[in-house]
């Protein structure tokens, strides 16, 4: 295996990222609300040895694949959501918060039988305290299933890339994704993927997927405890999946792409500090699709989302970049 050098001139990088106003990005997956709980700790619970949290403020924001929406939003283009919510004042919420942003809302489904996702986060002198998650992971109708395809259909001819943002909650399945990557492919449209499935054969013939260390882990039956074995889980994985390009995220250790069996590109992390890393896989899928379609290659897209995702990471809670926070880290970089 090939270890490729880069060098991509920051003058590529900010023509990119100054197409994205143009661009239109269909994003399917399992949307979601974030909410934040945000307060003090200066006792003990007598109850459990628990912290007592005095609530300060609570905030409310778009979560999963709402906030890949969102970054695809922050970044300057326009995002279709397409999911499925709930009958209820989450729902609802959600719903407001993508109009508010000027993303169109007719790709969300509404199943009355399934709550919308909520993650709730307590946040004390800037440290996640604990988490709690409403959620319904169940198989959606066949009905619903149906509906999320006609839609997905009606949308397709009108976006120029699609991103599949799966997080496990019952939206995206083998039998959804053989009914539309296909037609995305046929299409001739750019499919970024953020995995959950084990098999990440079920999303070929997607563009690129971006699992992290433990996804990647996970599929490929690998511990990766080294470059020689993360190198041995891409090959397996690229050699099962029959995907085109492989994204390895890795946390502070930055991304490892993988072009066709025999190249890979190590990319160490831009983050100055690190203060959350809520939602920045969310950040990575949202640029890398928006500078694939905006011209870059796959390496110069790899590392502009790496540079993204050094942006959101930096700041505390649910965040998204701008492409003026881009411009400036691409030229000071």
């Amino acid at each position: 295996m090939v270890l490729a050098q880069y060098n991509c001139s920051a003058e590529t990088l900010i023509d990119a990222v100054r197409k994205f106003h143009r661009k239109r990005i269909l994003v399917i997956g399992d949307v979601m609300l974030d909410r934040f709980i945000w307060g003090s700790v200066h006792r003990i619970s007598p109850e459990a040895p628990v912290p007592v949290v005095e609530i300060r403020t609570e905030t409310t924001c778009l979560g999963g694949a709402a906030n890949v929406a969102a970054n695809i939003r922050s970044l300057g283009a326009t995002p279709v959501p397409l999911g499925v919510i709930g009958r209820d004042d989450e729902g609802r919420k959600l719903c407001e918060i993508l109009k508010k942003m000027g993303a169109p809302t007719s790709g969300l489904i509404t199943d009355p039988g399934r709550a919308t996702t909520v993650k709730t986060r307590i946040i004390a002198q800037h440290q996640q305290v604990c988490r709690t998650d409403r959620e319904d992971r169940s198989p959606l109708a066949p009905a619903i299933h149906r509906k999320a395809i006609d839609r997905f259909r009606i949308q397709l001819p009108k976006v120029d890339a699609v991103v599949i943002s799966d997080y496990a909650k019952g939206l995206i399945t083998p039998q959804f994704l053989k009914e539309i990557l296909p037609a995305a492919k046929s299409a001739g449209r750019i499919v970024c993927v953020d995995p959950k499935l084990q098999n990440l054969a079920a999303y070929q013939p997607a563009t690129v997927i971006t699992p992290n260390t433990l996804e990647a882990e996970r599929s490929s039956g690998i511990t990766i405890s080294g470059k020689s074995e993360l190198q041995r889980a891409g090959r397996k994985i690229l050699q099962e999946s029959r995907i085109q390009h492989l994204l390895i995220t890795r946390g502070e250790e930055g991304m490892a792409l993988f072009e066709g069996k025999d190249r890979i590109t190590y990319i160490p992390t831009v983050a100055r500090e690190v203060f959350d890393v809520t939602g920045a896989g969310d950040t990575v899928i949202s640029t890398l699709a928006l500078g694939l379609v905006a011209g870059l290659s796959i390496l110069e897209a790899a590392m502009l989302s790496n540079i993204a995702a050094g942006i959101v990471v930096g700041k505390l809670g649910t965040a998204s970049a701008t492409p003026e926070e881009l411009i400036f880290r691409i030229q000071h970089r």
